[in-house]
């Protein structure tokens, strides 16, 4: 595997998370408990190959960031998305662990409570991920060097 294509990974990575997050939420309000418990343990994991493949992509890039070759509107658009996602997702693994945790010492409604906080903000995240791939990958690719 090349540098290269580990942000393609780490996109779909994202993308596996949520689905795994939507169908965990589908799951507990169709009362199937135990499949809930699989989606989100699947969707922590999954997510969690996405954290060390950026991680990992980041260090061998040297913390550097891929430029937004958008013009015009777009970049505003871009950069807000980019900010938000950004600021959620330093906040991600702290919801993610408590939301968890209450859920495996069956505390249940204080699981509930943390889960209708971290539920939109995971998604958001793991949408918006997809999204900062595609922006700077797919839709508006840095020009090729001469």
């Amino acid at each position: 595997m090349e540098t290269s294509d580990i942000p393609a990974l780490n996109a779909s990575l994202n993308a596996v998370a949520t689905v795994l997050i939507i169908a965990g939420i589908t799951s507990i309000k169709l009362g199937k408990e135990g499949l809930h418990r699989f989606f989100m343990g699947a969707s922590i994991l999954v997510s969690g190959a996405f954290l060390a493949g950026y991680l990992y992509h980041k260090w061998l890039m040297g913390a550097a960031n891929t430029p937004f070759a958008g013009e015009g509107a777009i970049r505003y658009v871009y950069y807000i998305m980019l900010l938000t996602h950004v600021l959620l997702a330093a906040a991600i693994p702290v919801l993610v662990f408590r939301t968890a945790y209450l859920g495996i010492k069956n505390r249940r409604e204080l699981h509930r409570k943390w889960g209708r906080i971290t539920y939109p903000i995971w998604l958001y995240v793991s949408i918006t991920g997809v999204l900062v791939y595609f922006f700077l990958y797919v839709w508006y690719p840095q020009p090729a060097a001469a």
